[in-house]
């Protein structure tokens, strides 16, 4: 019934919007968080059940209880409630010995990115460790010089992270066979509690108001771009994902919606 009444809102709202155009995605009750790459959608609900989104129906992802989860080109991995990591291994999640993190990221150029529990330091596994990682053994994370609750990266344009000031921060580049950095840019502007990079270089954050918003200007020259402007969509947000032209956006009242430009 809150989904239900969330939608019509939704529909008032877009009847207005002329630049994006978004619906409700395939039903997926209690969504939580969205992350979609290479084609792939996946997706956890409130009750930390991992899902994969074929046609118009939901699956279930594995048997492991997993409160995020991530896809792309380094696999599909997740993390639990007690911050261990976890990666997809013949249908079922195996759990990866090493260091914990509250949220990872798969989407960069092989590599996998993470954030630790309680102290945010971001971390990196190298491409040549994260993909042909088959649950066996443990796995050694490189620091990245800087503390962050949530972090995304692209294959083009490197990796995009908020801090626990939730500023934005920005490094030009991430080397996925050393995970070395160019450095973090600040990225003044608004505040945000998630950012995520798209494959093709496109950006998308949840203030910590819940809006949605895009960063404009990015390009090879000015891969942190030159401003925010806003997606209009009158339900706040928790999560968004971007891949293949088109938005993904999980509401807090847990309804999933699409959006294309």
């Amino acid at each position: 019934m809150k989904a239900a009444a969330a939608f019509l809102l939704l529909l008032g709202c877009l009847a207005v919007s002329h630049a994006w155009r978004c619906s409700e995605a395939p039903r997926l009750s209690y969504a939580l968080q969205v992350d979609a790459g290479m084609g792939m959608v996946v997706a956890t609900d409130a009750y930390r059940r991992a899902f994969f989104l074929s046609g118009r129906s939901w699956y279930r992802l594995g048997t492991t209880a997993l409160k995020h989860v991530t896809v792309g080109p380094a696999g599909t991995w997740g993390t639990d409630a007690s911050n261990y990591v976890h990666k997809l291994v013949a249908g079922n999640f195996k759990r990866a010995a090493g260091l914990t993190m509250q949220q990872v990221d798969a989407g960069g150029a092989g590599q996998l990115v993470g954030s630790r529990p309680s102290n945010y330091l971001a971390y990196c596994l190298r491409g040549q460790y994260a993909m042909p990682y088959s649950g066996v053994g443990g796995i050694g994370w490189s620091y990245l010089s800087r503390a962050l609750k949530y972090i995304s990266c692209g294959p083009l344009y490197g990796c995009w992270g908020v801090d626990t000031s939730s500023r934005v921060f920005l490094t030009r580049t991430m080397t996925p066979t050393t995970c070395r950095t160019s450095g973090w840019l600040y990225v003044s502007g608004i505040a945000m509690k998630v950012v995520e990079v798209g494959t093709d270089g496109n950006v998308f954050g949840v203030s910590t108001a819940g809006k949605v918003y895009q960063r404009v200007g990015i390009n090879a020259s000015r891969p942190q771009g030159t401003g925010w402007t806003a997606v209009p969509i009158c339900l706040t947000a928790q999560s968004v994902s971007y891949d293949l032209r088109k938005l993904w956006v999980v509401t807090t009242s847990r309804v999933v919606m699409t959006c294309i430009h």
